[in-house]
């Protein structure tokens, strides 16, 4: 028995191979080929599984142009005109082909995604991989719930919120932004709940609320501007000189009010709404505020004014939260100062030469700079849907401006060789308008102005403005592995970045321009300022508010026409 012990040893004593080179080749060779069988079989597997991913895509594209297909040949069989309601007249055959169009091309974004950084927060396409630019949130896949809900992605978003259930983690040492994380995530998430109904996006909503909570407890209730989601400890931007942006600081109201609605509990909203009864405590005649507020005393420091990077979503939210409240009078003191802000807003107006495009200025002390940002070019949306609460011949005022500026806003895209819009714009006498800052990262901000004045219109001019735009975009931006933007709008270079908001915002602003307008009426949803829709509901005395959502509606077949039996839930 030991002699057989003592000979089994000798296999792994290297001298025994030496003694017989016959037996060390064969091992030798046996090793090498356990190597490459594993290896091959991980290839295959790896191959497999991106074979499953490209037949899922051309499966979900069969079926988008199966569905194109059978609305065309209704169409063709000769529907009685008359028969058809206002918002049914909405969905003519054009738009149908147009949103079918849109949503192919979220279809291509999010597959990208889910191939190439599934989890990640972005997709960076021409490497495809994935990159944390959120601290690993998962953020283009939060941002593209309620989009893949709205435009019928079923299968899509049932993985999505799979995700959100057992991979979403929010206890990580990482400095947030409390704006960009609450815009993206809370907004997305409580979207998501809003159109579904399930609970894990609102129990997911309360947990990420809850680690930003600490950034309010400044002296004045300002909001620092970013938070360790770990450890709870916030902090100002070094290059803020320790004070609080505008934007950052006013643009959480309608997530943190809708947070307390549906859960019923005031911490959320009370945090938020001092923020803006602060403000209002020295709120400047003309209702324009600067850049940069002092986080210890409440008051505005020496800054710039703009409706562009860093001031645009305060004025936003100062109109939307009074649509949030069902424009009742405990939210009326939002829409004053709404509009004291836009009687300040027109202050700022001005027009080139010789085209006459209307602009807007930035303000720095008593100086007009005439430079515009592409994300002013929110202002003549906000306008529009402003312009409803006005009486008759303010309203015909307020509406006319936001007409003209959405002109000049399509313009920055249609006088590029490229046709997609730059970051900013200069203005000289004489030359109407110069690219300044010349790269496209994928921005919404006027396909959602043309969304809003379409709405609020129904010119069809708007949609044919966002159908050219898109266009741009999908000669431009588009890749075999995602979307990108632009180094340069003049030259074309590309970028390596498929922004979230291109899903969250973008696509879902295009395909919503070409939907009827009884899909998410803006009588029923306010859109949050990365286009995440929140129910309205009544303001009141918060806790006799009993927010509900039918919890046993279903994801919708797909939007259409009321002709085809397919708007709503089935």
């Amino acid at each position: 028995m030991g002699k057989k012990s003592s000979s089994n040893l000798s296999i792994f004593n290297p001298k025994y191979y030496f003694k017989k080179p016959q037996q060390f080749v064969l091992v030798i060779f046996g090793f090498i080929s356990l190597v490459l069988l594993v290896s091959d079989r991980q290839i295959l597997t790896r191959d497999h599984q991106e074979e499953v991913l490209r037949l899922n895509e051309e499966l979900a594209q069969l079926k988008l142009q199966l569905e194109d297909f059978n609305v065309k040949v209704k169409w063709s069989a000769g529907l009685d005109s008359a028969n058809i309601s206002k918002d049914d007249d909405d969905d003519d055959p054009v738009s149908v082909e147009r949103r079918e169009k849109v949503k192919e091309a979220m279809l291509h974004a999010w597959t990208s995604y889910e191939k190439y950084a599934w989890g990640h927060d972005e997709l960076q396409p021409q490497t495809k991989n994935g990159v944390d630019s959120f601290g690993g949130l998962g953020a283009t896949l939060v941002d593209s719930l309620d989009t893949l809900f709205i435009m019928g992605l079923h299968e899509q978003f049932q993985r999505a919120k799979e995700w959100v259930a057992n991979s979403l983690d929010f206890n990580k040492n990482y400095e947030a932004s409390v704006f960009e994380t609450t815009i993206r995530v809370v907004g997305g998430l409580l979207s998501a709940y809003d159109l579904s109904g399930d609970k894990i996006f609102l129990e997911k909503t309360k947990d990420i609320a809850d680690r930003l909570l600490p950034a309010w407890n400044s002296p004045s209730g300002i909001p620092y501007n970013r938070i360790n989601l770990a450890h709870g400890s916030a902090h100002n931007f070094g290059w803020t000189g320790g004070n609080s942006i505008l934007a950052d600081s006013g643009t959480e109201q309608l997530e943190f009010i809708a947070l307390s609605q549906r859960t019923n509990d005031p911490k959320y909203q009370e945090k938020v709404e001092k923020v803006v009864k602060e403000l209002q405590k020295n709120f400047p005649a003309d209702g324009l505020l600067p850049i940069y507020i002092n986080p210890h005393s409440g008051t505005a420091a020496y800054s710039t004014i703009t409706f562009g990077a860093m001031g645009d979503s305060f004025y936003e939210y100062l109109l939307k939260v009074w649509i949030q409240g069902n424009k009742t009078e405990i939210v009326k003191h939002y829409r004053e100062m709404w509009e004291t802000s836009m009687k300040g807003l027109q202050s700022l107006v001005r027009k080139t030469t010789p085209s006459s495009f209307t602009y807007i200025c930035e303000k720095n002390g008593n100086f007009l700079s005439d430079k515009m940002d592409e994300l002013a070019c929110f202002a003549p949306g906000m306008l529009a849907l402003g312009s409803k609460g006005y009486g008759s011949g303010e309203a015909e005022k307020v509406l006319s401006l936001a007409e003209e500026l959405a002109w000049t806003c399509y313009n920055f895209y249609q006088l590029t060789p490229t046709k997609l819009a730059g970051e900013n714009y200069y203005f000289h006498p004489g030359q109407d308008m110069n690219v300044g800052t010349s790269w496209n990262i994928l921005r919404p901000e006027t396909v959602e102005s043309l969304f809003y004045l379409w709405r609020i219109t129904g010119n069809k001019t708007y949609q044919e403005w966002g159908w050219n735009i898109f266009q741009a975009f999908e000669k431009n931006s588009r890749l075999e592995t995602g979307y990108v933007g632009l180094k340069d709008v003049n030259s074309g270079n590309k970028d390596n970045m498929m922004q979230s908001f291109f899903l969250a915002e973008t696509l879902k602003y295009l395909y919503l321009l070409f939907s009827p307008t009884s899909v998410i009426s803006l009588d029923e949803w306010v859109f949050n300022t990365e286009a995440h829709p929140l129910r309205i509901v009544t303001r009141g005395d918060l806790h006799q508010e009993n927010f509900q959502v039918d919890r046993q509606q279903k994801l919708p077949i797909h939007f259409r026409g009321r002709k085809e039996g397919r708007l709503g839930y089935n």
